[in-house]
């Protein structure tokens, strides 16, 4: 892997702070290779209750589709592929998607959307076809937050909806208006992903205008700040990603360069993040599989992260006017 970097400093900082992004994406890689495969083991079928350990999957199929379009030729993707493709075959699948009926249509549809090519066409096309005989695919009650979730992946999965507009949902979202909201009462997940799903993971322009993406900037980094100051890993490497999302170079502002020194800090030996936060890291008594449990989800996020800051797009030019409201598709 190369690392984008903008150019050293003059103390060789931003080389140094591109080559830890590196290291943190190879381990994390690596580990994720070497160990994602139990959540379709049979090991892991009989540790794991079926919901987390679907959502589990759900997010190595993203974590998936982000790295074939960052680094399609990355030799550590293929183990980590191989198990999504291989769930993704299971027939019994789509039954354990329903499992929790308050997760049954988000999963479903996010099952749809990242399904490896040429999988499970048959069974696809009939979750898509029931979520929208369901009316799931119109806007109805769902909150800003959700109906923001749902548009990303039902065009993901090539579905018609009557879902609003990014431009409208945007201007409904935690992150519109967190700008002048205390830090403490700001959901770090609802801000990230909102720049998630404006920009695709950063393979495309978010559509903010130039104050717009100051003020989310202004967010992210008093977030990024916070974060380190509790120790909060997996959202530091969020917030990390949400900046380089939103256009600029996160190790090139003093909040980023910190997180990621915190993350190069918690990282283990073998690659990964030991847990969610400093508080929470895993015991060093436990046993493999509770280990698992501990560090999946933070060393995938931070994988996610360091791949994208290693293989994605340069920050992209910021528009001078709001580009005008989409049109709904049907």
């Amino acid at each position: 892997m190369t690392t984008r970097t903008s150019g050293p400093d003059a103390d060789g900082g931003t080389t140094a702070a591109g080559e830890t992004v590196a290291t943190l994406a190879a381990g994390t890689g690596r580990w994720l290779g070497l160990h994602a495969g139990r959540l379709d083991s049979p090991a892991g079928r009989a540790e794991l209750p079926v919901t987390p350990r679907v959502k589990a999957l759900l997010q190595l199929a993203l974590l998936c589709r982000c790295w074939r379009k960052a680094a399609p030729d990355d030799l550590a993707l293929e183990p980590v592929l191989a198990v999504v493709e291989h769930a993704w075959r299971r027939p019994d699948f789509p039954r354990l998607l329903a499992r929790s009926p308050d997760s049954a249509r988000p999963f479903g549809l996010i099952w749809a959307a990242l399904a490896p090519a040429g999988a499970v066409t048959d069974a696809r096309r009939g979750v898509l076809d029931r979520l929208s005989a369901d009316g799931y695919l119109m806007p109805r009650r769902k909150s800003p937050y959700l109906h923001l979730g749902t548009r990303f992946y039902a065009e993901l999965a090539g579905v018609g909806h009557e879902l609003a507009s990014y431009e409208e949902l945007y201007a409904c979202s935690m992150l519109a208006r967190a700008d002048r909201v205390p830090v403490a009462e700001l959901d770090v997940c609802q801000v990230t992903d909102t720049v998630f799903y404006l920009s695709d993971y950063g393979f495309r322009d978010t559509g903010l205008d130039a104050e717009a993406r100051e003020r989310a900037l202004r967010v992210v980094e008093r977030l990024t700040d916070h974060c380190v100051r509790e120790g909060a890993w997996e959202y530091a490497a969020k917030l990390l990603l949400a900046r380089h999302c939103l256009g600029s170079d996160p190790l090139r502002t003093p909040s980023g360069t910190a997180a990621l020194g915190m993350l190069a800090g918690a990282r283990s030996p073998d690659g990964s993040i030991p847990g969610k936060t400093a508080r929470g890291r895993a015991p060093a008594s436990a046993a493999p599989q509770q280990y698992f449990r501990w560090a999946y989800q933070p060393t995938l996020v931070t994988a996610l992260t360091t791949l994208l800051l290693t293989n994605g797009r340069h920050p992209h030019p910021v528009p001078t006017t709001a580009p005008p409201t989409a049109r709904r598709t049907r």
